[in-house]
């Protein structure tokens, strides 16, 4: 990766990948101090149902599928009576999280693939989630993560635009950005990171106006000024248990500072 220029500490200098590489590292432990509670925020009990609430969760918000997944599941706990599910059924269950056709047809191919190749069980291997219908490397990380314990990036939305306005990578490409992240942070950290990250992108450091004020790391912070820098106003701007307001699970786990979602 080229030498980027940083704006961290104050004025514009070449930063070397050396001091990049720190710099992210030191990101890492600040944020942990910060969210030592970062979780996944889909509600689950089993990898079977992180699977399809993380298939669910596309472009939508994860306290929706919180909402829609307790009457799918008690309609279809497993994945052999969903695959055998009738498709209008489906969805009508999951319309709320939007895409609802080509979701169900994901959740129809994928449950009716674990029923016939791997006797009704969520495989625990990267090779093999990624062949399951609607399961790319992203959801595939989610669950070996989180259900697994297997080390895994979770390149969303949140992750790609923080890793670059930390001048992390230049990568738009989620492949491409997982790579380069890879070779910076230590493997053992990947589930930890991705959520340290993505709890941060949602709650402080926000797509169209991060709370630069109230942001625990605009030290390391390259792009520290582009968004509101007044603490007053900033704070104005943060939302869930930085707010005092619910997070997006219905069921936290116990060492969330904030109530569960009504």
């Amino acid at each position: 990766m080229s030498q980027r220029n940083s704006t961290a500490g104050g004025g514009r200098k070449p930063e070397t990948r050396l001091a990049m590489v720190r710099r992210a590292r030191r990101i890492n432990r600040e944020l942990a101090e910060v969210f030592d509670y970062a979780h996944p925020e889909l509600d689950f009990r089993n990898p079977f149902e992180l699977l399809v609430a993380t298939v669910l969760s596309a472009q939508t918000t994860d306290l929706r599928v919180n909402r829609t997944t307790p009457a799918l599941f008690a309609a279809y706990p497993d994945p052999a009576s969903m695959a055998a599910a009738a498709p209008e059924k489906l969805e009508e269950l999951i319309r709320p999280t939007g895409f609802f056709r080509n979701k169900a047809k994901s959740l129809l191919g994928l449950s009716a693939m674990l029923r016939d190749e791997f006797d009704g069980e969520v495989p625990g291997r990267l090779e093999d989630l990624v062949r399951l219908p609607g399961v790319g490397r992203k959801t595939a990380f989610v669950v070996l993560g989180n259900a697994f314990g297997v080390p895994g990036l979770t390149v969303d939305t949140h992750f790609g635009r923080l890793v670059r306005r930390w001048r992390l990578t230049e990568a738009t490409d989620p492949d491409r950005v997982e790579a380069e992240i890879a070779e910076i942070i230590p493997k053992k950290e990947w589930t930890d990171w991705s959520h340290r990250v993505i709890f941060h992108g949602r709650r402080i450091c926000h797509a169209r106006k991060p709370a630069c004020g109230a942001c625990p790391i605009t030290h390391l912070c390259p792009a520290y000024g582009e968004g509101e820098t007044d603490p007053e106003k900033a704070r104005k701007l943060l939302k869930y248990e930085m707010a005092g307001l619910p997070g997006q699970r219905l069921r936290p786990p116990e060492n969330f500072p904030g109530p569960a979602a009504a």
